[in-house]
């Protein structure tokens, strides 16, 4: 049964200053249980020589990607001085933001052996790479410079609940908004997602940046037609004439 208590990815001293600290307890409790179900996993799928990558499963089914990640991540940050852990599972730590928080981050250490705890780790990274989301490789330029009108942008998983994770949920059509432009003040982007058509609003950080176009999928790239003859169609006319 999958724990749907809130994930919380802040610290106790922003959760007091956001006077959020239930919500940071009750978070901080599941990441502790979770990693408890990380090494039952490990005990129970060990053999002395192999790990069974099935082991993996159960974890994700009641815990999720999220806060696995976060268990798995902080414990590389906390162990940072263990060589035992592959160089590609410590870089792949090492981008994920875990907020330092002196009197917790080792509440939640997988106490498991450093070489069995690094394979685990790898099962995690394939079972994200299953899904085939879209990342930062498959955008272009540089998103802190790049101004987002009119352009296809991906969606971070991490701005979507899980049962969402898709490709299709991941690409919306940039229409309007304060946060199009990338030194603006404001931060607001209204988009339309290609796969439904819902507009909704993000903030531009929500965004992992604007797709490559050789990447855009075939029944994408119709939507994205029908939207942008929809648009025209819409736009506002003066004496007989369309407006842009």
């Amino acid at each position: 049964m999958m724990n749907d208590t809130y994930f919380y990815p802040y610290s106790s001293a922003e959760a007091r200053e956001r006077d959020e600290l239930p919500l940071w307890r009750e978070s901080h409790k599941a990441s502790i249980a979770c990693r408890n179900a990380i090494e039952d996993a490990i005990r129970q799928n060990f053999d002395g020589m192999h790990l069974d990558k099935n082991c993996i499963t159960p974890v994700l089914e009641e815990y999720g990607y999220k806060r696995t990640a976060w268990v798995l991540a902080n414990t590389l940050h906390e162990l940072k001085w263990d060589g035992r852990f592959g160089l590609a599972n410590r870089q792949w730590a090492e981008r994920a933001c875990i907020p330092t928080d002196l009197n917790h981050n080792s509440d939640f250490v997988v106490r498991s052996h450093p070489a069995v705890l690094d394979g685990f780790v790898s099962f995690y990274r394939k079972a994200v790479q299953a899904l085939n989301l879209f990342g930062a490789e498959h955008c272009v330029g540089d998103r802190a410079e790049q101004d987002y009108t009119g352009k296809v942008l991906v969606l971070s998983p991490e701005a979507l609940r899980e049962q969402y994770w898709s490709q299709e949920n991941q690409l919306w059509y940039a229409r309007s908004g304060f946060g199009y432009e990338p030194h603006s003040s404001g931060r607001a982007v209204f988009a339309t997602c290609l796969s439904d058509g819902e507009t909704a609003r993000w903030n531009r950080e929500d965004f992992i940046g604007v797709l490559d176009d050789k990447f855009l999928p075939e029944w994408a790239r119709e939507k994205l037609a029908e939207l942008m003859t929809q648009e025209q169609a819409d736009a506002p006319t003066m004496g007989g004439m369309k407006m842009k």
